[in-house]
């Protein structure tokens, strides 16, 4: 199962907007040093593109489990021209997910700083701000991965899910659809999983989400019977070489025996 805590909205939201689309093309193909190059000239002065450069560099982290001190430095400046309490509310569940990235790769136990930012940041963030929702879906791994609490984590995904959907953050979304549906494979809901875990495949593909993709389809042939379940690790580890062999933490899981 996956640990990830994905970065602030889909990049592209915005068709208008030639930088935004180019980010989110970079970014959904895993080129995120290229990315985040993009948003350097104007992260100086901008808490938001500040906040959406540093998320860039930890998503990276997350999927390649290097390039800690590049996230670490972009993580303090953001930190450092955010002004507003949402501001400093998004810097702190950044904070947060760095640090849980950290952890769950084995990098560096930061448990607690985990903990602790992403609780200052539920504390800044007002309970209607756009980062709630993403709050929640990392509150919502930190109850899974590090406290071992399902039950913690299903209700924080649940909520996640609904401030996504309201919002229409689909990439989002596509990350609570597929934990919840872990949490039903946990539970041996196979129909259940295969659903949650259909649903977010369905939204990578459609976002052009390619990066996430192979893990989706991972994922998924984790709640298939075989032949299907082949054929979907077939097709993740396809995806899998052309990006390079990223995310770094699927091979393991492209390595398991197919479920039954």
């Amino acid at each position: 199962m996956s640990h990830s805590g994905k970065p602030e909205s889909v990049e592209a939201d915005d068709p208008h907007d030639p930088r935004r689309v180019a980010v989110w093309r970079l970014r959904s193909r895993g080129c995120w040093d290229d990315a985040a190059a993009l948003l350097a000239p104007y992260a100086a002065d901008d808490p938001d593109t500040a906040l959406r450069r540093a998320a860039l560099l930890v998503e990276r982290c997350m999927f390649t489990a290097a390039g800690w001190a590049e996230a670490e430095d972009a993580l303090r400046a953001a930190e450092a021209v955010a002004s507003s309490d949402d501001e400093r509310g998004g810097a702190a569940c950044e904070r947060g997910n760095l640090a849980y990235t950290a952890t769950v790769l084995g990098a560096r136990d930061r448990s607690d700083e985990a903990r602790a930012a992403l609780g200052r940041a539920a504390a800044l963030l007002d309970p209607a701000a756009p980062g709630r929702a993403l709050l929640d879906f990392r509150r919502g791994l930190v109850a899974e991965h590090l406290a071992d609490s399902p039950q913690a984590a299903r209700a924080a995904y649940r909520r996640a899910h609904a401030g996504a959907a309201a919002r229409g953050d689909l990439l989002l979304c596509s990350f609570t659809w597929r934990h919840l549906a872990g949490l039903a494979l946990r539970d041996g809901d196979r129909a259940e999983a295969r659903h949650g875990f259909a649903e977010s495949l369905r939204i990578r593909v459609e976002l052009g989400y390619l990066v996430g993709t192979a893990p989706a389809l991972a994922a998924l042939a984790d709640a298939e019977p075989e032949p299907e379940a082949a054929r979907l690790r077939a097709e993740a580890s396809r995806l899998f070489r052309l990006l390079g062999g990223v995310p770094t933490w699927l091979a393991a899981q492209l390595d398991r025996a197919p479920a039954a």
